[in-house]
């Protein structure tokens, strides 16, 4: 069996000689199967011309290797494909970590080095016209299956390039299975939905993989198919099945620094498209306050999401926003806006289990001296810890009644039904 980097240069010798003497542009009029069976020609005269010395499981894995490195993306290639995979998190050639059921592992797998890494992440923003070097060293991209791809390079990774990609599951969740997975009850499933149908505006709150997309997403597929909504996202992520659906994303500065089309700008653009409802992938600065005059402005029932712990911490954020990009309001007015167009939180949580769910749900009830007033509706309280480590928890409802009984009674929801 030859040991592991003479393997790996075996592979790079047939890789690049395969570069050198083929001409890949053909192969794209071709079907994937297609492709694969080429290069798999290619490859295996190759092997027939060097004759190594290796052993048929070694064999089947070069071919392989170099099908996903001419075609995919190398040694992600196989991570990409595995279904129980939802973070691939590349530190440097040497290190790949992917996420199954909440934990992190290592990867066996990894790059010759750190310009075989460099040209992967080249390969995946190409695709969608991005660019990523020593003068624009950042990048936020996205694979053709919506997954969102991170990626930053020396000289601000100090220790090689480093890659993140989060994956969205093949088959999208929907409410029942978030049910069955423990996220939420099903009473809670049933509020929220009353709640879209009723154009409350939603803001879903939550940290980094707390799963704030995937409800956003949930939330949507309860939309009426007939309304009109605009998306606006930095890397288009959203998944909405309604076919009157404007999907709008953000554009980074050129070389010469400009160009930039930032969520701001298409928050204003949208409200110029005759929008039902608009769906904001994540708020996180100047277009803070946009949003929130759209929502009061004719646009009800759009919905949001925010980096923020509890549903406290995001009302503070988004005041903080409002006033970083627009200096001149004072607070009472900025909590004015908020209190007029912002109606409900949901607050999502990955705990140190890895599961995910809705932490609380909070009903925004106006404002009493100055101070944004809020009721919750239903909390999650944790209170075990099993010996699989998994955390058991009960959903508590914490109010019986609601602020917007009237306005569920006016859509046709009767508030006994949404109880």
């Amino acid at each position: 069996m030859i040991p592991m980097k003479p393997l790996s240069a075996l592979r790079s010798k047939i890789h690049h000689h395969l570069l050198d003497r083929y001409d890949l542009a053909h192969l794209q009029a071709l079907t994937p199967e297609r492709q694969r069976s080429e290069v798999k020609s290619w490859i295996e005269n190759c092997l027939m011309a060097e004759r190594p010395a290796i052993n048929a499981i070694e064999h089947r894995q070069l071919v392989e290797d170099i099908q996903h490195e001419m075609l995919g993306l190398g040694p992600l290639e196989p991570l990409l494909q595995d279904p129980d995979i939802s973070d691939i998190l590349v530190n440097g050639p040497d290190q790949i970590y992917v996420e199954r059921q909440g934990r992190l592992v290592r990867e066996s797998r990894s790059f010759e080095d750190a310009s075989h890494l460099i040209r992967t992440i080249d390969k995946i923003v190409s695709r969608v016209g991005r660019r990523i070097d020593e003068s624009s060293p950042m990048v936020d991209a996205r694979l053709p299956d919506g997954s969102r791809v991170n990626a930053i390079i020396p000289p601000l990774a100090l220790d090689g390039p480093v890659l993140s990609i989060r994956r969205f599951g093949a088959i999208p969740l929907t409410l029942q299975r978030l049910i069955e997975h423990g996220s939420l009850t099903r009473e809670m499933g049933d509020l929220l939905t009353r709640y879209v149908h009723a154009r409350l505006n939603i803001l879903i709150s939550g940290g980094t993989g707390s799963g704030k997309t995937t409800l956003l997403n949930v939330l949507s597929g309860f939309i009426a198919p007939h309304e009109r909504l605009i998306t606006i996202e930095d890397a288009a992520e959203l998944r909405l099945h309604q076919t009157h659906v404007v999907r709008l994303e953000t554009r980074p500065a050129n070389l010469e620094g400009q160009g930039e089309i930032t969520p701001r700008h298409l928050v204003r653009n949208a409200l110029r498209m005759r929008p039902d409802r608009l769906i904001v992938g994540e708020v996180r600065g100047a277009e803070a306050l946009d949003m929130l005059q759209a929502m009061n402005t004719g646009h009800e029932g759009s919905l949001t999401t925010l980096h923020a712990n509890s549903p406290d911490d995001a009302l503070t954020r988004l005041e903080n926003m409002v006033a970083l990009g627009h200096g001149g309001l004072s607070e009472n007015n900025i909590r004015s806006q908020i209190g007029s167009a912002l109606q409900v939180i949901i607050q999502t949580a990955r705990l140190a289990d890895g599961s995910r769910k809705i932490t609380s749900i909070t009903e925004l009830s106006g404002r009493k001296q100055g101070r944004l007033q809020t009721r919750q509706r239903y909390v999650f309280t944790p209170h075990k810890r099993q010996q699989q480590r998994r955390i058991e928890g009960i959903f508590l409802s914490a109010s019986q009644s609601s602020v917007f009984e009237k306005r569920l009674e006016i859509f046709g929801v009767p508030w006994e039904q949404a109880s």
